[in-house]
């Protein structure tokens, strides 16, 4: 296992890279980070500044805080979505589009990634991915509270400056229109899950890019595919709290890593 800082990626995740036939890409905060968005933790959230700076985000993003104001629920994701629209996908995001035709340039042999999320925008598809399960939801997945049915969005950019705005209603029941996100206090959907376990136990490598490790379950993830003998790459500024199941750990940023691990993939030859 390496720590030592590096610009260049590591050769044994080239080497594993190489040899994978499907690749888990399990995402966390940091990754959307990099494109400008502040993660649900950080002392820069959106949610203390300005005008939301009075609340406390775990009340507006619970089933509490939305049977007591739904309007300002739906006002602050909203407004959470529209700054996402304002964000671009970074050179990190389009990297990971890339891998799998890469990869297949380079030994002639397809490859599928999927990518695992924890991240609520949608800048993996934005970016190019096509393979992208979201394990804590999305802010471009509204849905009914009565049917579960997909809802639909007002017409029109989101209004970051509202404090209050009227949920839509569903089209198919009446009932009103939620974040298609996971509150505090709600269950990990089990769909995605599934798919998500299905994806690791199916993978040959595995890279943890831009997480924590401490969110549960999706922590899981990694330390599963360690146990199932995957190979496990973490790339990370920093370690994660996932440590002990790595089979690597490289401190690089996914921006400036990501690119380069594809630039390095290109260079080799089967």
């Amino acid at each position: 296992m390496t720590t030592s800082p590096t610009t260049a990626p590591p050769e044994g995740l080239i080497d594993a890279l190489l040899q994978a036939r499907r690749i888990v890409v399990f995402t966390g905060a940091g990754m959307s980070a990099e494109s400008g968005i502040a993660t649900f933790r950080s002392a820069d959230a959106d949610t203390t500044q300005g005008l939301w700076a009075q609340f406390n985000p775990q009340e507006l993003a619970s089933p509490d805080g939305w049977r007591s104001n739904k309007q300002r629920v739906w006002a602050w994701y909203e407004g959470r979505r529209g700054a996402v629209l304002k964000t671009q996908p970074h050179a990190g995001h389009l990297a990971i589009a890339q891998l799998a035709d890469t990869l297949h340039r380079v030994h002639g042999h397809a490859v599928q990634v999927d990518v695992v999320t924890q991240n609520v925008d949608n800048l993996h598809e934005r970016a190019g991915s096509l393979q992208v399960t979201h394990l804590h939801g999305s802010l471009f997945a509204p849905r009914c509270v009565a049917c579960a049915r997909p809802g639909a969005f007002a017409p029109g950019e989101p209004d970051e400056s509202l404090m209050h705005l009227e949920p839509p209603r569903c089209q198919h029941c009446g009932g009103h229109i939620r974040p298609g996100v996971v509150w505090f206090g709600e269950a990990m959907p089990q769909e995605p899950w599934r798919h998500a376990e299905d994806a690791v136990d199916a993978c040959h490598a595995m890279l943890v890019i831009g997480t924590s490790g401490v969110v549960w379950p999706a922590a899981e993830l990694p330390i599963n595919a360690h146990r199932l003998g995957k190979f496990v790459a973490e790339i990370n500024p920093t370690p994660s709290g996932l440590a002990q199941y790595l089979n690597l750990q490289w401190p690089s940023t996914a921006a400036a890593g990501l690119p380069a691990l594809i630039e390095a993939l290109k260079k080799r030859v089967a």
